[in-house]
């Protein structure tokens, strides 16, 4: 990299405006300096930053910043980010990215600790980044300049062009605006603003300024071909949420990898609800599995097990682009319809998770949270204490109209929500454990009359038949009110896996057997 000159004084004031990110500092006050611990458990992260800047010359706070824009300096106990990356500083092993392996090279620590261990992969982070600077040709006073490792941080993203750049923008928006963070042990991280003016080089071209032809808000940046398949087999008819875990940029960058075999039609940022555009709304994203032909995907930027990630300007952002893409292409605005990638059938994945607001999402996008009746989903998933969403506020609604004290039905899984799903469970003889699994929310789902249902039966009988369906069987079935064919082919298959009659008429024998959870 050539050398800039010694009386490098460009006007750092208006550098912010040419950022493409607007940071969110973690607890949305202004930073201070880094707090003195008092003692070493306290005390853990800074010193591994500290040891670590002062090891390999790298400027503390760069690092610090690398790792909030990667993982909000969570490590994650060790468990892989979507492009395999670990740790803090998201050290990768993926076929075009082995900043781990060169960590364990640099640092003399093995790849297990450098995964795991939180200041073994700090320390990795630091050797990764000042070898990029060596490659660079960084000298030691460039090194003690921070806005002179612009292009090493581009390379740490092991992004290429535009998303490097897109990647090192948000390193040097964190750098500029500060930030403080609280991580594991209630340690306090903090990084104190300061004027920025990065030297870009060559990445000063490098932006990303083409825009999506279907949402003209979006930026357009292309999956790589082998990551989707162009056109549809089925009609769009439902929108799937989903969590990066992992970084915009670095999200960006992974379905660009032809290797990763994934990618969704959207991406949002978590700092200040940045979209782009990756699969075109006509072609068919890999992100969910059986749903791929006929839904739209929209991952966001963060981690499940985190809600620091979670904004309130994500959400604002992600529920207009949701409105807009029903509103094209006639989606109702339900649960039914739009669902997190665990509801899809077929799927392992937990996105988004138990931190993602539901309800609030819902109200963002105009829409209901059960498809008018709270009670519709295309999946039930496993309620215990602790739970919350529309889910919770389903299980709440029925233990309530069924005589069981559960409350308010507030989406919060309570003691007394807890004490009513139990003695609901005692009283259908289901395992009294508290638990709202398969079991239960059939027994819950089927409660009522029980009249007999054949083809051609339509009603709320029916549409209380569907919905216990879906939780027995565990796939969606069309919760209409209309007794038709897939009702049919569902019943069937219900009475052939519980050794009932197989005859397709819903009597009283194939009632019991809802109603007891069967």
């Amino acid at each position: 990299m050539p050398r800039r000159p010694a009386g490098h004084t460009r006007g750092r004031a208006a550098v912010l405006a040419s950022l493409t990110v607007t940071a969110l500092v973690a607890t949305g006050h202004p930073a201070g300096a880094a707090p003195t611990a008092s003692t070493a458990s306290t005390a853990s992260m800074n010193q591994a930053f500290e040891q670590a800047a002062e090891r390999f010359g790298v400027p503390r706070d760069l690092l610090a910043a690398v790792g909030y824009g990667e993982t909000h300096l969570d490590g994650h106990a060790g468990r892989p980010s979507q492009d395999n990356g670990y740790g803090v500083m998201h050290l990768v092993s993926n076929p075009v990215n082995h900043s781990l392996e060169k960590a364990a090279a640099l640092t003399g620590k093995s790849t297990a600790d450098l995964r795991k261990d939180t200041g073994a992969n700090i320390l990795g982070g630091a050797a990764v980044l000042r070898s990029h600077a060596d490659a660079l040709g960084m000298d030691e006073a460039e090194r003690t300049d921070i806005d002179a490792w612009y292009p090493a941080v581009a390379r740490y993203s092991g992004a290429e062009s535009a998303i490097a750049a897109l990647y090192a923008d948000t390193v040097y928006t964190f750098l500029a605006q500060g930030l403080r963070a609280t991580v594991a042990g209630g340690e306090r991280i903090s990084v104190t603003s300061r004027p920025v003016s990065p030297d870009k080089g060559p990445l000063a071209k490098a932006d990303v300024t083409a825009k999506s032809q279907d949402y003209p808000p979006a930026l357009w940046v292309a999956a790589h071909s082998a990551n989707f398949a162009t056109g549809r087999t089925a009609t769009v008819d439902k929108v799937v949420i989903h969590v990066t875990q992992g970084s915009y940029a670095g999200t960006i960058s992974w379905f660009q990898n032809a290797t990763s075999k994934v990618s969704s039609h959207y991406v949002v940022r978590s700092s200040d609800g940045q979209i782009t555009q990756m699969v075109r709304d006509k072609d068919t994203a890999y992100h969910a599995k059986s749903a791929n032909a006929s839904s739209l995907g929209i991952e966001h930027e963060g981690f499940v097990d985190d809600p620091s990630w979670f904004t309130d300007t994500m959400y604002r952002s992600s529920a207009a682009l949701t409105t807009y893409l029903c509103d094209r292409y006639g989606i109702p605005k339900d649960r039914a319809h739009i669902l997190g990638h665990v509801e899809v059938p077929g799927n392992d994945h937990t996105d988004p998770g138990d931190n993602w607001n539901w309800t609030y999402y819902m109200q963002l996008v105009g829409g209901s949270a059960g498809g008018g009746d709270v009670l519709t989903f295309p999946s039930y998933t496993t309620q215990r204490t602790g739970s919350q969403g529309p889910q919770v506020t389903a299980v709440q609604t029925l233990l309530n109209q069924q005589g069981y004290d559960a409350g308010t039905a507030d989406g919060f899984f309570g003691t007394l929500t807890d004490s009513a799903v139990r003695a609901f469970q005692k009283a259908r003889g289901l395992d009294a454990d508290g638990t709202v699994g398969p079991k239960t929310w059939t027994a819950l789902l089927s409660a009522g009359t029980t009249p007999v249902l054949v083809t051609g039966a339509s009603g709320d009988a029916v549409k209380r038949l569907q919905r216990s369906l879906t939780a027995a069987l565990g796939r969606t079935v069309a919760v209409d009110g209309a007794f038709g064919t897939d009702t049919d082919r569902a019943v069937r298959d219900y009475q052939s896996t519980r050794k009932l009659s197989v005859d397709g008429s819903v009597g009283p024998d194939t009632w019991k057997a809802l109603q007891s959870g069967l």
